[in-house]
């Protein structure tokens, strides 16, 4: 299985973007810690005082919603089951229709997942 000068051109476009992406944020962080750095240096001639500022702020992230599991099992378990019943109608000498059930099992899993967890905590 070789690979063509086109190939090479589109993962080096893919890793070109993302390198010019981590640069574009780097050049933005560096320009917002020199925004910072000037307005410090005025306040500090000016005589007032500032408490210190972290770098980066932390992230505060909000609790994960106890729903998602419910909708991502009633996500899998619907587009296996219709993966199925599509695959249903493929007529030939080999039947191709179980091909999408473990999805619909991990989805079903999911959803008495979510069930069982929100009994117990309540």
């Amino acid at each position: 299985m070789g690979h063509s000068i086109g190939d090479g051109i589109i993962v080096m476009a893919l890793a070109a973007g993302f390198l010019g992406y981590i640069y574009l944020k780097f050049l933005e962080r560096q320009r917002r810690l020199e925004i910072l750095h000037k307005e410090r240096l005025a306040a500090m001639d000016k005589g007032i005082p500032l408490p210190e500022l972290p770098i980066d702020s932390p992230s505060v992230q909000a609790p994960a919603d106890p729903r998602v599991i419910l909708m991502l099992g009633i996500i899998l378990g619907g587009f296996g089951a219709g993966s199925m019943i599509a695959l249903s109608f493929v007529h030939g000498t080999r039947t191709y229709w179980p091909l999408p059930l473990p999805m619909v099992f991990m989805g079903v899993g999911l959803m008495l997942f979510y069930f069982l967890a929100s009994d117990r905590a309540r």
